[in-house]
């Protein structure tokens, strides 16, 4: 059973004005999911924190998706997640703060590490895109401080043919970026002007005819997975 409850959200984007093509592109994906899975183990509650367009709320036993303040005793659940949704928080400390409180046992957060965003080779096109990213992302450390306990931070394998399509998920597929409706449903392309669009739009283009892609990131193309930023960070 899934419940949601959207009230006080502090998303920055709206997933409504991006459209439909984040319900096509941003398909969850079974490999991450289950990565996901395993860290939650096998708590029979599990409470879905700003679960945003909902992706992976299937996993676990119950999903809740509230926003940053809990209505919610202490100790309630078994375990906590939070994907793809810290960057969207206004306030990140307080929101993991009750994951904590509310939660038994392990609190489980998808999210991307901000010192990192900027190595894939997307930077080389459309350098504001992931600074906006980077920017949004909070730092690592401050999500396992606010966390507390002891906490592991692990790097989630990216596979080649990714359904879940975040800007990371097309590290071997250049040619899907140039869909704008791809582009659409990575919420960093809606921070970024029409002329830094047409200006990633008209490089990526002459670089793959020309084979200029393929000479530097060609080796991308065969790469079974890919580790990037996307990590996920336990705590107990």
């Amino acid at each position: 059973m899934t419940t949601r409850t959207h009230g006080g959200s502090a998303a920055d984007v709206d997933y409504g004005t991006i459209g439909s093509g984040y319900s096509a592109y941003r398909r969850p994906d079974g490999r991450i999911a289950r990565f996901i899975a395993r860290a939650l183990g096998d708590g029979r509650t599990v409470l879905n924190v700003g679960a945003g367009a909902g992706s992976y709320e299937s996993i676990g036993g119950t999903a809740t998706a509230v926003a940053e303040h809990l209505p919610f005793a202490d100790g309630s659940f078994d375990a906590a997640m939070t994907l793809f949704g810290v960057h969207h928080w206004s306030d990140v400390t307080a929101g993991l703060r009750e994951m904590r409180r509310v939660t038994r046992g392990p609190v489980v957060i998808l999210t991307c590490d901000p010192t990192l965003v900027r190595d894939f080779w997307l930077y080389a096109y459309a350098p504001a895109v992931l600074d906006t990213e980077a920017r949004r992302y909070p730092p690592v450390d401050e999500i396992a401080a606010a966390l507390g306990g002891t906490v592991s931070i692990e790097a989630v394998p990216i596979p080649l043919d990714c359904t879940d399509g975040f800007n990371e998920a097309y590290y071997g597929r250049p040619e899907m970026l140039l869909d704008p409706a791809v582009r659409q449903s990575c919420s960093a392309w809606s921070f970024v002007d029409d002329d830094t669009r047409e200006h990633f739009d008209r490089t990526l283009r002459d670089d793959l005819a020309s084979g200029a892609w393929d000479e530097r990131f060609g080796h991308l193309r065969n790469q079974p997975a890919y580790e990037g930023s996307l990590v996920v960070i336990h705590a107990t």
